[in-house]
């Protein structure tokens, strides 16, 4: 029997996966459950229409990701700090940090996650951050760190 899977399930398969099911498997378990629904007409149209506006969000943030990353590459980050007579910082400059600057200085609101930083900016300078938005859409900021 055909069913259509309705959650993740270790060992047969994950969500919205049509699989082969023995009858008595299917009837006794994974529908009283509602693990599964019959893959009928209506059921195979539900998920195909599923899957179609899945597909368009995906397409849709992507495209907004690849609009920002464009829009990241145009502009320079400017962060003052306290700094030492031979340009090295008090603490260091973290992806907090850049995250809340891009907020107050541009409007864009980037996760401190998604600030790929490997450690903290101690030194005066120009640097260029990665910045993963996206699945495969990666972002490049010009930070310029300057003394206060």
């Amino acid at each position: 029997m055909k069913v259509i899977l309705l959650a993740d399930i270790k060992g047969v398969g994950k969500k919205d996966q049509i699989i082969n099911a023995n009858d008595g498997y299917a009837r006794n378990y994974l529908f009283p459950k509602k693990l599964a629904l019959e893959a009928n007409n209506d059921n195979m149209l539900k998920l195909k229409a599923k899957q179609n506006a899945t597909e368009y969000r995906k397409g849709v943030e992507k495209e907004e990701a690849t609009n920002l990353a464009n829009k990241l590459q145009t502009i320079t980050l400017s962060i003052k700090v306290k700094a030492g007579e031979n340009g090295k910082i008090f603490g260091g400059v973290t992806a907090k940090e850049i995250s809340e600057n891009l907020k107050t200085q541009f409007n864009i609101e980037i996760d401190k996650k998604k600030i790929n930083l490997t450690e903290t900016v101690k030194t005066l300078g120009t640097i260029t951050v990665d910045i993963k938005l996206y699945e495969g859409v990666i972002g490049k900021l010009k930070v310029e760190i300057l003394p206060e």
